[in-house]
């Protein structure tokens, strides 16, 4: 293989990698509009003296709704490290540090 032909390959794959990411986010940003709707539902519905479980009901869909936004966007970014990665050592560093971002906030 000639190095034009593999700059034009990590360039293909660093395009591919970018519209994904770019792709991803624009999910992620669409799921978190969605939750801030079903927040404003949740004001609306203590405004409107709703009952207790009702709210709770709500409440526990849009925390769920946010649990799967984040460990969706955990699970982007570990792909994203993982294939900008040069070697295994990288791999495993970006592992580690997302296990640790995990353990943090998951």
């Amino acid at each position: 293989m000639t190095d034009e032909f593999i700059q034009m390959m990590a360039k293909t794959q660093a395009d591919d990698l970018q519209e994904f990411e770019q792709a991803h986010r624009r999910q992620i940003v669409t799921r978190l509009a969605r939750i801030e709707g079903q927040v404003r539902g949740i004001q609306g519905m203590i405004v409107e003296n709703c009952s207790c479980e009702q709210v709770a009901v709500q409440l526990t869909a849009a925390r769920r709704a946010l649990d799967k936004a984040f460990y969706e966007m955990m699970a982007c970014s570990l792909n994203t490290h993982v294939e900008a990665a040069g070697d295994m050592d990288e791999v495993r560093a970006s592992t580690k540090e997302m296990a640790r971002l995990l353990a943090k906030f998951g």
